[in-house]
């Protein structure tokens, strides 16, 4: 004897108890097919129960359910596959690296910006403070650079950005040393005999 209350729905209505599907109306033993049918017919009554029960409208044996879609719409989205520059720009601004990266384009694109000439006989040797230091192949190149400061400047700005350089500091070409060993006796200063 089973001493258990009749299962409620949600407005308070009991939900028909659970019939065996292995027996018929008459109590007789369904098998094969039959018994199949029994049990989808039960399960269907029994679905309907508790979704009247539920008050969610619909015909027995289908259910409303919403699917998420997997895509996205027509519009773009966070989703959507991003350009690599995009992310690259993106992660470099949020950790602060944007003023390197920047820098480091003078480096990378110098032909580019100051053009191939200048190039050939120039060389940017270090971006510290927005000031550049390049260094000339002869003085009469340092002197050229000097004299186009402003016009490499404004190159640069636009090729980069502003205020990535600010100033451009020029040296003229590297002498070798004529010190060797310990002692030494200073000399008459630099000459241009190197360039």
């Amino acid at each position: 004897m089973d001493n258990s209350a009749p299962v409620r729905g949600s407005d308070g209505a009991a939900l028909p108890e659970d019939k065996s599907p292995g027996q018929g109306i008459d109590g007789s033993e369904l098998a094969g097919p039959d018994l199949a049918r029994a049990a989808l017919q039960s399960a269907r009554e029994q679905s309907a129960a508790k979704r009247k029960a539920m008050g969610k409208p619909g015909k027995p044996g289908k259910l409303r359910t919403r699917r998420r879609r997997g895509w996205t719409g027509a519009g773009p989205d966070d989703r959507d596959p991003q350009p690599l520059g995009r992310l690259a720009a993106r992660i470099a601004s949020e950790h602060g690296w944007t003023e390197h990266l920047s820098g480091g384009q003078v480096f990378a694109k110098w032909d580019s910006l100051v053009g191939g000439e200048i190039a050939e006989h120039t060389k940017p040797l270090q971006l510290k403070d927005c000031e550049l230091t390049v260094q000339a192949q002869s003085t009469a190149w340092a002197t050229q650079l000097r004299l186009l400061q402003r016009q490499i400047l404004k190159r640069i700005s636009d090729g980069v950005g502003p205020g990535v350089v600010k100033r451009i500091k020029v040296q003229g070409p590297a002498a070798p040393s004529w010190r060797h060993g310990p002692r030494h006796i200073s000399g008459r200063g630099p000459r241009d005999t190197y360039g």
